[in-house]
């Protein structure tokens, strides 16, 4: 083939100017009509302008129009691994609203470690996205304090330092609402396995479930918080680890649902029968729960809505000081993996 048949069949990209040179329009006004991201017009000019630009198969430069305005439209999400459901939800959660307001999420895992954190987000920064989103906050790292200092735009999802921008669950609530559930049916003797102390999502979970005690009249035992990862083997564990005690709980609120998933594992090691003989309510109601053997007692984590506020905080940033946490409530799943403890040892709370 010689070189003019090869130039006669390239494609030459469709550019806003031939539309409207075509619509007999002024190239602003093309811009404006075709910008998904403004509120759809519907006059007779804006028809015409859109069917032509169907017609020449006119496609939006979303790179050129980024670059006009100094940004990239992409937004990087930093998570601990994507193998955890909870963090995998919540990416696509993240990259579901992304999408709606033409940007694009791109994510990095970090294992949770403080210094992969930092390399993530560098890595995120040279690539140009417009702004990161955390789900590795921890109680014991400065890191956002860092970024802020650089001008970075930054918000925390699911887990806060109390101090950035941020969009949460209302755990507190949460851990309140699983442990009344199960003060409800009857229980008084709740273990509970705590997740890890650097993650502020299982400190206000903790949190509700000391406050549902004390509202009811139950006396906390020490012995009955037991530390863990968020993984699933450190939820049986631990649910081991309750059942030795010399007067061991009947019930076991887990702050997250693999480590509920685990708590179910090792009881069944231990022939011990769920709900018959101990009920377990797990956190995040995600979608291998509700089809376990037992239906998993849980929490349902609104995820669109924390990705939803998040990136809002991102691209617009808080209203007013009270804005600059936003806090999503959770919805009580009740399913079978919750009942009445033993006959024998059945007492009712007082009311609070």
């Amino acid at each position: 083939m010689d070189s003019e048949a090869e130039d006669g069949n390239r494609q030459t990209r469709v550019t806003i100017l031939d539309v409207a040179s075509a619509a007999g329009v002024s190239k602003s006004t093309v811009s404006r009509i075709l910008d998904e991201r403004l509120p759809r017009s519907d006059n007779e000019t804006s028809r015409r302008v859109r069917r032509i630009a169907e017609d020449l198969g006119y496609v939006r430069d979303v790179s050129a129009a980024s670059l006009r305005r100094g940004n990239t439209m992409t937004v990087g999400v930093i998570v601990p691994r994507l193998t955890d459901t909870v963090m995998a939800m919540l990416y696509e959660a993240l990259a579901k609203a992304c999408s709606k307001s033409g940007r694009f999420a791109i994510v990095a895992t970090t294992d949770d470690k403080p210094k992969a954190d930092r390399l993530a987000a560098e890595s995120l920064l040279k690539r140009g996205v417009d702004g990161l989103i955390l789900s590795t906050a921890r109680q014991d790292d400065d890191f956002p304090d860092e970024l802020v200092a650089r001008r970075v735009p930054l918000v925390l999802a699911l887990r806060t330092d109390g101090r950035s921008l941020s969009s949460i669950g209302d755990d507190r609530l949460g851990g309140y609402l699983a442990t009344r559930h199960l003060l409800d049916l009857g229980h008084r003797r709740i273990g509970v396995i705590a997740g890890p102390s650097y993650a502020s999502s299982a400190l206000g979970r903790v949190e509700g479930y000391r406050q549902a005690l004390e509202e009811a009249g139950v006396p906390l035992r020490p012995e009955c918080i037991v530390s863990s990862t968020f993984g699933i083997d450190t939820g049986a564990d631990a649910a081991e680890q309750l059942m030795r005690l010399e007067d061991r709980p009947t019930a076991i609120f887990a702050v997250n649902d693999n480590t509920a998933i685990g708590a179910l594992s090792g009881l069944s090691r231990l022939g011990i029968s769920v709900p018959n003989d101990v009920s377990v309510v797990g956190y995040n109601d995600i979608p291998i729960v509700s089809h376990l053997a037992t239906p998993l007692t849980t929490l349902r984590v609104p995820f669109e809505q924390i990705a939803s506020n998040a990136l809002d905080l991102l691209t617009t940033g808080a209203v007013s000081a009270e804005d600059r946490i936003r806090v999503s409530a959770p919805t009580l799943i009740p399913r079978k993996s919750s009942a009445k403890p033993p006959a024998s040892i059945v007492t009712r709370p007082r009311q609070a």
